[in-house]
């Protein structure tokens, strides 16, 4: 007897359907799996009716017909996910930063929820060599997430099941990078345009996926056009395992403080869906507070990890460490080197590779400060640290540029050339204290020219632009 949905249709274990005349099996490199009838209707939905030419009363009815009760397989697979991540600070998927020795770096300082850079899933799954880099899980991440960029129902399972061949703990459907690389393609934040479609993809890929399904979104399009709650009400009837919440929309990429009231109204509303929330922590008391005021399961670093990438040492013991700045080269920048050495390679080879990542790490490595809670913790609630603009000193903790340590004075520094000079010093210094004395010769022959350089480009520090703590441009590394 087949199911009414289809003579073709194969019941899955959490009690959903997929259409398929095929399962999926490896060949070669790849993953090959057929055309889906909910691929197809995923796809080609035609436009959503505007909520305006309906009542919101009749919009909910009609959102809450698209999908039965939740199984209960996929409810205890939910439970078990929230389980896992709960009371944790977890690292952000970063373009660039996400690559496998810096998460080694942070699970090394305590991050036990990692991310996996993001995947597109096309290439992916024609075995692109870049994109297969990415499934690459490190031995110290005890709780690892792939996540996957896609509007095809199939990909998102045939993505799902190379992520569990290569050791991901769960798979992350990005509904949250506003840059165009994903737009143009219909992949990212625009897919919060039509919610009943992205809420069908994932349903589709819950139902196909061994793995628990999460999904990381922003509040909305645009300030006009904040559709969060919807969104998540819908992803929950559709069995995501969690929700990732970046507290901004599409559009302000970063321009603005993240919005944590939503965060706050959705892990309420939602009790038994774990919300992570994401945007603007820098501090371990911001981690903190963010964690036990806005009731979310689990709170989220990117940027503030791409600057101490520490932080997670910092959350649980509750202190901030307040290195100097031979402590970071030697614990933190020296450890980084090692580990590209050993994932790249020892050689001129390896060399070329980490270089990719090795100097833009410094592009956000120059921005540490000293943040102490008794000086800064009130203004922190006040307005995000990680947007505040900062010079080379910081006066509220007595600093001078006369007095600053040069070394202190050449790590603050955000000139890329001082950055590829430093990274090359840091590579090629035979031990700790050589890579100290290369770096003092350095600030002693060209700090006072490289800090002249930066001060004369525009937007330093122009937290509107993007920047804050001593940066320069809008930037989307964490989606």
């Amino acid at each position: 007897m087949h199911c009414l949905h289809s003579r073709h249709c194969r019941p899955t274990a959490h009690g959903g359907h997929l259409t398929t005349r095929q399962v999926l099996r490896p060949i070669g490199r790849s993953i090959v799996r057929p055309t889906r009838v909910a691929d197809v209707e995923a796809a080609t939905e035609p436009r959503e009716k505007s909520e305006d030419a309906a009542s919101s009363l009749s919009v909910q009815e009609e959102d809450d017909a698209l999908f039965g009760p939740v199984p209960d397989a996929l409810l205890q697979k939910r439970k078990a996910f929230g389980d896992r991540i709960r009371g944790k600070l977890v690292l952000a998927p970063l373009t660039k930063g996400g690559n496998l020795p810096f998460r080694r770096l942070c699970a090394e300082f305590g991050c036990e929820v990692t991310m996996s850079e993001m995947a597109f899933a096309k290439p992916l799954l024609k075995g692109d060599r870049v994109e297969r880099a990415r499934l690459a899980k490190a031995a110290n991440e005890p709780l690892y997430g792939f996540q996957v960029a896609t509007k095809v129902i199939s990909e998102g399972v045939a993505a799902g099941a190379l992520a569990q061949q290569s050791g991901a703990d769960w798979l992350d459907i990005n509904v949250g990078c506003p840059i165009h690389e994903a737009s143009r393609r219909g992949l990212g934040a625009v897919m919060l345009r039509k919610p009943r479609s992205l809420a069908k993809l994932v349903h589709g890929v819950v139902n196909g996926c061994e793995l628990p399904v999460s999904v990381k979104v922003r509040t909305g399009e645009s300030e006009k056009k904040v559709n969060i709650e919807r969104v998540a009400r819908l992803l929950s009837r559709a069995g995501a395992a969690g929700l990732i919440v970046h507290g901004r929309t599409m559009e302000q990429r970063y321009r603005k403080p993240a919005d944590w009231a939503h965060i706050t109204a959705l892990a309420a509303q939602h009790p038994d869906l774990p919300i992570i929330g994401n945007g603007d922590v820098l501090t371990h008391y911001d981690a903190a507070w963010r964690l036990a005021e806005s009731g979310a399961a689990a709170v989220m670093a990117g940027r503030g990890a791409l600057i101490r990438p520490w932080l997670f040492a910092e959350f649980k013991q509750g202190k901030e460490f307040g290195w100097s700045a031979e402590e970071r080269v030697t614990l933190v920048y020296r450890r980084l080197v090692a580990l590209m050495r050993e994932h790249f390679g020892d050689d001129a080879m390896g060399r070329r590779k980490a270089w990719y990542f090795l100097p833009w790490h410094f592009s956000f490595f120059h921005r540490y400060r000293r943040y102490p809670q008794d000086v800064y913790g009130a203004a922190a609630r006040d307005y995000p640290l990680i947007l505040t603009r900062v010079d080379t000193v910081d006066e509220r903790l007595g600093e001078s540029v006369g007095e600053l340590d040069p070394l202190e004075r050449l790590l603050r520094c955000e000139l890329e050339e001082a950055h590829e000079r430093i990274a090359g010093a840091l590579w090629d210094a035979g031990s700790d204290a050589d890579a100290i004395t290369a770096l003092r010769r350095l600030a002693s022959e060209n700090l006072e020219e490289w800090e002249a350089a930066a001060r004369s480009k525009e937007g330093r520090g122009d937290a509107s632009r993007g920047g804050g703590v001593g940066g320069k441009r809008d930037r989307d590394e964490e989606y």
